[in-house]
């Protein structure tokens, strides 16, 4: 599944891009956007995997916000203009498509992002070595992921349960940040301050997931996208 969110002030524009998105199995639209300032807050709260950005904004428009970010997603470009198809090229988007857009033609894009998607978690998985490091207790701490139950979130901080461990790993991390340190797949966010590991599930329910004796909640906004992963396994 790949996450992404719109950006276009445009309501209409808007509206079509979350109708083109609705019809593609793979994709899963995590916010609609009307500005490059609400896309940063949810780039910074959430994973994100694709971003589909409008270029002419009022204030920051899409190429100085594709400029500024550190660490980008894949990026479709979406605009009336193809005056900017340069820098689309420069800045490494994956596609630029120009408005009006028929499905097919997104189909296609989405179809590319979803091949660059496959190849990156591809390469990712070959050398990821099965442990992360965690900042705790002013050091740097070694985490093997099979050791990892679930995660909770606690503000600017998370709590990682790990198997045998009598208390928690306390961290200064956020959610976002420690889902980016995981193997893709092998782990699912079920609730807005609750990350579990896949193989760790003894069984659900509607709205919980049991993890041994440990019940967590799961949440309406994240459920979709746990049963997908559950399904697939």
């Amino acid at each position: 599944m790949i996450r992404c969110i719109a950006v276009d002030d445009e309501t209409p524009a808007l509206d079509i891009l979350e109708d083109n998105i609705s019809r593609v199995p793979f994709l899963q639209l995590v916010k609609k956007c009307k500005n490059a300032y609400q896309a940063m807050e949810a780039l910074q709260q959430e994973r994100i995997d694709l971003l589909f950005l409008d270029i002419e904004m009022p204030g920051v428009s899409g190429l100085r916000l594709l400029k500024e970010m550190e660490e980008k997603p894949m990026v479709i470009f979406i605009t009336a203009y193809r005056k900017y198809a340069a820098d689309g090229y420069d800045l490494d988007v994956l596609d630029y498509l120009v408005k009006p857009v028929s499905f097919e033609r997104f189909q296609r894009a989405a179809n590319k992002a979803l091949e660059y998607h496959e190849l990156r978690q591809k390469e990712k998985d070959a050398v990821f070595p099965g442990y992360i490091f965690i900042q705790s207790e002013h050091r740097l701490t070694k985490v093997f992921v099979h050791e990892i139950l679930y995660i909770e979130g606690l503000g600017n901080y998370i709590k990682l349960y790990l198997m045998g461990s009598p208390r928690p790993i306390l961290s200064k991390l956020s959610m976002k940040a420690i889902g980016e340190k995981l193997p893709a797949g092998k782990h699912s966010r079920v609730h807005k301050s609750f990350i579990v590991m896949m193989d760790k599930i003894s069984s659900v329910r509607n709205d919980s997931i049991m993890i041994g004796e440990t019940e967590i909640p799961l949440s309406r906004f994240y459920r979709d996208e746990f049963f997908k992963l559950i399904h697939n396994a």
